[in-house]
Formats: C-alpha cells, structure tokens, sequence
C-alpha cells in the first residue's frame, strides 16, 4: 500500500506540531444524511452537509466505521477492516457515470424517510449495484476503466482477499467462514486458486464494489478538505469474527480448532448494562503479531489514514489490557482483564508511519496505565457532558476540569441524545436508578444555570466554551431530538444505526447558532 494520503499543509501540522487547534465539530454518520434512497449516501447531500459545517466555522466531520456492515447493521461489525460499506454508494453518482438508467431510479421502493430499513436498502442496492456491473461489462462507463485498474492494484494487498471471502460467501448462503467447507475454511491453497479462477466474475463484481465506493468517498473528502474541513474516522479496536480479516489471519486471533472464537471482547457490568458487553469479537493473539511486526496493524492504520485526516482508536484502554469472555458465556460477567503489549504496539506504529493523529476513546474502566500509554504518545483523550453530574465537582467529565489537550463531546453514537438524557427514566439505557438520575438533573440545572427548556444548546455551549482543544457534538444534539434520534444502545442489536436526519433539518437558524457560539468561543 502507499503512503498516508495527507496535504503538505496537513502533514505538517500533524507530524512536526501533533497539536491539534483550537476548534469544533459535527458527529453525523454518512448513513443518518437525508436523500431519497433509503440511506444517506455519498452524492448531493454529503456535499450539502460539508458546506453546512464550512458556513457553520467548523474544521471537523466525525464519523463512524465506513467499512461493509454485518449482523445487526453495526459499523462496529464489519466484514472488513479496509473495505468500504457500498451501501453509501450515490445512485445518482452511478447515473452521471453511465452506469445506470435515471429512469430507474424512479421505480425504488418507498422508504421511510427518518430511519433506514437496512434490509430493503441492502436488497434493493444489491440489485442497482449488479445492474450497474451489468453494464459496465458491456461497455459503460469507458472513462472509468483505468481508474479501475489503477485502484485494483493499489489496494491488491486486501482487496484481492476481500473480494474472494465475499465470492465464496455468496456461494455459501451468506454463511460465515467458519461454517463454510473445510477446503474454503482453512484456505487450502490449490481451492483458492481453483475458486478465484470459477468465481472470476463475483471477484471483479466486488472489487468493482469497492472502487465505486472509494471513488465517491475521495471525492467528498476532497471536497471537505479543500474547503478546511477534516474528516475524523473511527478505528474499532477489534474486528468481527465473521470477516475477511480473521478469516485471513486465523493463526492472528484466538480461535478453536472449528474457527469459531475462544475468547470474545466485551467490558465487565457498566454504566449501560448490569450484566457487562458481550461483543462477540475475536480476541488478538498479541504473541503472534508481534512475531510479524504487528504488520496487519500498520496496513490497518495505513488505510485508514487514506480515508481520514483523524482517527479515534474505538475502546483504546484495550491496548493495555483486553476483557476476555469464554466465547461459549452468554454475558460478559465471567470475563477477565489480560494484559496487551500496547506501547509496543504503538512504538511499531510510530516507526512505521511517523506521528499518529489519532483521538484516544479512553472511555470505561480507566487505569493510570491507561494514561500513561495515552499520554506517552500525546493523544488527546475523551470527555463527555453526559457523564459530569454523577459525582461531585471534581468528575473529570465536567468542563472545569478538562485539560486542553482533549476532546470533549454533549455525547456520542453510544450515549442517548442530550434532550433523551435529560428527559431519561431508570431502566432507559443506562443502568442509574431513579435517585441516580435525579441527583444529575439537579446537579446539571445548577452547574449549567438552565432550566432545561433548551438543555441540547446548553450542553453544546458548556462544552464550546471549555479549554479543551476539540469540541464535537452529535448532529442530533443540533436538533434538539429526542431518545428517538439515539444511534446506539450499547449491550442491545435491535434497532440501532438507523437514524436519519429529514430534509431540511439543518435549518438556518440552527446554522446561525452554531456558528455564533463558535465564533464567540474562538474555534472558528
């Protein structure tokens, strides 16, 4: 793979200074912008929201995991580390290409318009995607071929893989590696060879997939990025089993002899569940990494820094030591804390591609090792508005207590939406009780002189007006939307992902606003 895809400018002022300015953002998943296809996508309305934040005077557009998602729709389940997710890719975009006929669009299915149904997105994407291939076999779209071929053998390194895991999968009805024949499973060279040969066609179909998706995104990171506007990406310190990742690298991953995990990734009992996280993804073999240099997690970061200007490393304390769950419990109760060689991890990474301007998610279960890695490699930590009112004066989530070189955040895809939290009841996502809640809204109404009847704006001003370096709120905290607009409910796979922003949501007003407070606040 090449080499990160930064400026001159940006790259200046990440691996000489790796301060970041003082400045402000907008949290909005690709999938939650409005449009007419069922899910935001990466034409008309992406531009429209870049230009959105550039009037607005902010510098960042956070997102979340771009890559192909998997059961539950989660971008922290994705079936790739590198892939992109062809879901975002713009019908309309494929229509200027030649790809597909306009009046085709026409006949799309009636998809509500404030949350995605991701199976009758998937479904009908899948089937515009074909027809697009279709007829760029027979000769459409003749501007693109050598971007294709140029893109094929730029990202050969895991394009290749991804595209032969997802032809098999086909073949499979849509089973997970592990379930799949023994021959497929643990890649007998020969079967590879065999299956990349007959399944040609469904190979170049995905890689053709892929170069859609990548040639949409670059375009609108372009964009932003001509118009001083820098993507935050989002790093998920684990991969899901079911992916072209493990399935790759199985002797990488703690695995049984079946393929399935020995040990999964989750958090002990916490803030959202009495009964801990069960996530369902593989643990690292950390020995066997090292033994290669960490090199799947350089390509990792190197691709990455080709899709965004920022990352945020997902679940960073598990870089010091990771909760592992026997893969066969039902909760995450029964897990233990097993140490991770992170600062080695990092030093490689360091080496290997020169300072790392990334945003540590030093969220949960904290040690002062933890702090000690973060602050070794200067990473900016997290703080969250919605965690302050808990304790006292000195909880480090409320404003005067923040440092500079930080992140601050009303809330993120995790926690409910400012106006949900405040109207939030025991039992409603988070495991405080009634008194819990009560001493928090008494003690936010005192900390932040409000009453609550614009409680999203005093969240975003107490934040704004902090010392720390970045501050980001959630699109839906703009709007002032309630529980509703929620992207994420952690320990739960119903439901989830599925906001969308309406037309004309982000109204002027909202602009104006917004962009007075960051002026008045200096992030301008």
């Amino acid at each position: 793979m090449g080499c990160v895809s930064l400026t001159q400018t940006q790259t200046f002022f990440f691996l000489v200074c790796m301060k970041f300015p003082r400045a402000s953002g907008i949290l909005l998943h690709p999938t939650s912008l409005t449009g007419p296809y069922g899910i935001g996508d990466l034409g008309t309305e992406a531009v429209r929201f870049v230009d959105f934040l550039v009037e607005a005077g902010q510098t960042y557009w956070q997102v979340l995991p771009l890559g192909p998602t998997g059961y539950g729709d989660s971008p922290y389940q994705s079936f790739s580390a590198f892939a992109g997710n062809t879901l975002l890719v713009s019908p309309e975009l494929l229509v200027e290409d030649g790809l597909v006929d306009g009046r085709s669009l026409n006949d799309k299915p009636d998809f509500p318009a404030a949350t995605v149904d991701f199976g009758a997105v998937y479904r009908w994407k899948t089937e515009l995607l074909a027809a697009a291939y279709d007829r760029f076999r027979r000769g459409a779209g003749n501007g693109i071929r050598g971007e294709l071929e140029a893109f094929c053998r730029e990202h050969a390194d895991w394009l290749d893989d991804y595209a032969l895991y997802r032809a098999i999968k086909s073949t499979q009805s849509q089973r997970p590696w592990y379930e799949w024949p023994d021959k497929f499973r643990l890649r007998d060279e020969r079967t590879l060879n065999i299956a990349t040969e007959q399944l040609a066609d469904r190979v170049d179909a995905e890689k053709f997939y892929q170069f859609l998706f990548f040639r949409q995104w670059n375009a609108v990171k372009k964009h932003a990025n001509d118009n001083g506007i820098k993507i935050i990406g989002d790093i998920p310190i684990f991969v899901a089993l079911d992916s072209a990742d493990v399935w790759c690298h199985q002797n990488e991953f703690k695995l049984n002899a079946d393929g399935t995990a020995k040990f999964i990734a989750g958090v002990p009992p916490d803030y959202f569940s009495k009964t801990g996280q069960r996530w369902g993804n593989p643990i690292y073999d950390w020995d066997a990494m090292r033994r290669d240099g960490f090199r799947w997690w350089v390509e990792r970061f190197r691709a990455t820094f080709r899709m965004v200007d920022i990352a945020r490393i997902d679940h960073f304390r598990g870089f010091i030591a990771a909760w592992e769950v026997p893969g066969e419990d039902e909760t995450a109760e029964n897990g233990s804390w097993v140490a991770v060689p992170g600062r080695e991890l990092f030093s490689t990474l360091k080496k290997e591609l020169g300072e790392l301007p990334v945003i540590a998610e030093d969220l949960g279960v904290i040690t002062p090792e933890v702090d000690a890695l973060r602050d070794e490699f200067e990473f900016p930590g997290m703080r969250i508005l919605q965690f302050a009112f808990g304790g006292d004066a000195k909880n480090h989530d409320l404003p005067h207590n923040y440092t500079q070189n930080s992140v601050a955040y009303t809330g993120t895809h995790d926690n409910d939406t400012t106006v949900g939290w405040w109207m939030s009841q025991a039992g409603g996502g988070s495991t405080r009780d009634e008194t819990a809640i009560s001493h928090e809204r008494e003690f936010c109404k005192e900390y932040l002189q409000t009453d609550g009847s614009e409680i999203n704006w005093d969240f975003i001003r107490a934040v704004w007006a902090s010392v720390t370096d970045t501050a980001i709120a959630p699109a839906q905290d703009l709007l002032g939307v309630g529980s509703s607009g929620r992207m994420n409910l952690p320990a739960s796979t119903d439901g989830n992902w599925s906001w969308r922003l309406e037309d004309e949501a982000l109204t002027e007003s909202i602009l104006r606003q917004l962009r007075d407070l960051t002026r008045i606040y200096g992030r301008d």
